[in-house]
């Protein structure tokens, strides 16, 4: 068995060789899927945690109402307490204007409730990173299975974070986007 073969593990003074099946090898693909999926690429979540009694949005509000979009306080939804970047934010920045069941992009395009991470990714870049990857938030399923995966408003109420704030930011660029 040549070191190619084996595993070594190190804890403290104790050093084990474990060796490796050769099925393991012929198991694992040449080309396996990339870590994290892309933007387009729909994640099994957990339904959003809708607040009872207000969804669907569409029960109240009618597509073909008359919108205003001057950024003020609804009086109407005096139980949601708005305070994320409550200066620059608010309503129809996330929540569709035509489409209350829906969300949308700062580029537009439309979103259901349960892709939301994907709205949140917009500001909260570095996070969304490290949930696609499993080390920030709660997945469920086994390493090589599928995963289920908790939305951001499962642990964070998107209208009023309990945590302290961060500041948003872009995702990173990467380097063959720069050339």
């Amino acid at each position: 068995m040549n070191l190619s073969q084996k595993i070594i593990f190190t804890c403290g003074i104790v050093t084990v060789a474990v060796s490796v099946l050769s099925a393991f090898k012929e198991a694992v693909p040449s080309d396996p899927e990339p870590l994290l999926p892309n933007e387009e690429e729909l994640i099994a979540v957990a339904p959003p945690p809708f607040s009872e009694g207000i969804f669907p949005c569409s029960d109240c509000h009618m597509e073909d109402d008359e919108v205003d979009r001057t950024p003020r306080v609804v009086d109407f939804h005096d139980t949601v307490d708005f305070d994320h970047d409550e200066e620059n934010r608010w309503c129809l920045d996330c929540h569709d204007a035509q489409n209350r069941d829906m969300l949308h992009l700062a580029d537009g395009r439309l979103l259901p409730f349960d892709e939301s991470y994907r709205l949140c990714g917009q500001c909260h870049a570095q996070q969304l990173k490290g949930w696609k990857a499993g080390d920030h938030g709660r997945r469920t399923g086994s390493w090589s299975g599928k995963k289920e995966y908790l939305l951001c408003a499962s642990c964070h109420d998107p209208h009023s974070p309990s945590f302290k704030p961060i500041a948003p930011l872009p995702a990173p660029v990467r380097q063959e986007e720069i050339r």
